[in-house]
């Protein structure tokens, strides 16, 4: 159980990602409740981990997900509409 909860609080750590770069860039109330909604639920849920994992585990994992999926992210989402957009 404790693996599941890291794993979603992962995902939701890199939706935190994405609302705060559409946030920066457009202040709606969509992008704060994806940017604040997601990096809330992802601590509410390595939280939890920590009941099932030991913290170091669980901390280790969860920012070793969510840097890499946040890397990958931005040079493969927001790189590639900037490329099909003409704008370098």
């Amino acid at each position: 159980m404790g693996w599941l909860y890291v794993s979603i609080a992962a995902i939701l750590e890199v939706a935190g990602v994405i609302g705060l770069k559409k946030f920066s860039s457009n202040k709606t109330i969509q992008n704060a409740l994806l940017f604040f909604g997601g990096f809330g639920g992802s601590f509410v849920f390595l939280y939890a981990s920590f009941n099932y994992l030991q913290m170091s585990v669980a901390y280790a994992v969860w920012i070793g997900i969510g840097t890499a999926a946040a890397v990958i992210i931005k040079y493969g989402v927001f790189l590639m509409n900037q490329k099909a957009w003409g704008e370098s």
